[in-house]
């Protein structure tokens, strides 16, 4: 048993998705991982995307890309980013994918930097978070997918920066819709035991992001991405690891270096 490899689109050279996947694949890579960008623009590449996967492409996750989230201060916004989420959700069904990933925010605010203290209490981030993942996690079941909600580091979100704190969030909405995205740069300033986490979580755990210590690809850092992949196969995960990084030299040689770690980390096994 393997683990399947994504590669998110944008660190794909090509013309189209179909090129696109097709170099995939060449380099070792199974899926593409989509991006979502904000204004429903997701809905409008459906004619692509069907073509795309006409022609055999897989698309198992979207991952939300907006100036905005969930959790953000002005509910005007928040529920802009529900909205485009409900989308996203929608389209990635008709993909045949697994579902979308998104952060409780990006780059709103930071206890780490002035001023330090957020205008919204911890009860109310909370209260916000929930709802919207409820809402989304119901949307998300109808349509036989699944709202993955993605811990970032302090500096980049206050909210949830950790796994336990993202399965807290899911417990409380209580929908197997809403699980947890592990994403191992995040885990390596966040996490004070990486395996433990992902231990911990894995009740939770539904989809893997990887970049290295540096959030360059796969082998430019220093994490034990054997260590990863054992823990991975433990547990019993059952989705995949997805490419999110940027790239340290050639892109097709960083991408080719980056599936080739990922491929010799994970332990041979017999199937059973």
């Amino acid at each position: 048993m393997t683990i399947p490899l994504a590669c998110q689109e944008q660190l794909l050279p090509g013309a189209d998705l179909i090129a696109k996947h097709a170099l995939a694949a060449s380099l070792g890579f199974a899926g593409i991982e989509l991006r979502g960008r904000g204004e429903m623009s997701f809905a409008r590449r459906l004619p692509e995307l069907r073509r795309a996967r006409a022609a055999g492409v897989v698309m198992p996750t979207v991952c939300v890309e907006m100036d905005h989230f969930i959790g953000d201060f002005d509910p005007t916004r928040s529920a802009d980013a529900v909205r485009n989420l409900r989308s996203q959700l929608t389209v990635i069904a008709e993909l045949g994918g697994l579902g979308a990933i998104t952060p409780a925010a990006w780059g709103m605010f930071s206890r780490r930097l002035p001023p330090f203290e957020p205008p919204r209490p911890p009860a109310a981030d909370r209260r916000v978070l929930v709802d919207a993942l409820g809402t989304l996690g119901e949307h998300a079941r109808a349509e036989g997918v699944t709202l993955f909600l993605e811990p970032l580091n302090r500096y980049e979100d206050h909210m949830v920066n950790r796994l336990d704190e993202a399965v807290a969030l899911c417990a409380a909405v209580g929908l197997p819709s809403v699980r947890v995205v592990a994403d191992t740069f995040h885990m390596n300033i966040e996490e004070d035991d990486v395996q433990a986490a992902l231990r911990a979580a894995a009740p939770y755990l539904g989809h893997v992001q990887v970049s290295d210590s540096n959030r360059c690809q796969p082998g430019a850092g220093h994490l034990d991405w054997r260590a990863l992949a054992r823990t991975l196969l433990d547990i019993g995960y059952p989705g995949w690891l997805a490419v999110e990084c940027r790239l340290r030299g050639e892109p097709v040689q960083a991408l080719q270096q980056a599936a080739t770690v990922l491929r010799h980390a994970q332990p041979k096994r017999l199937p059973a």
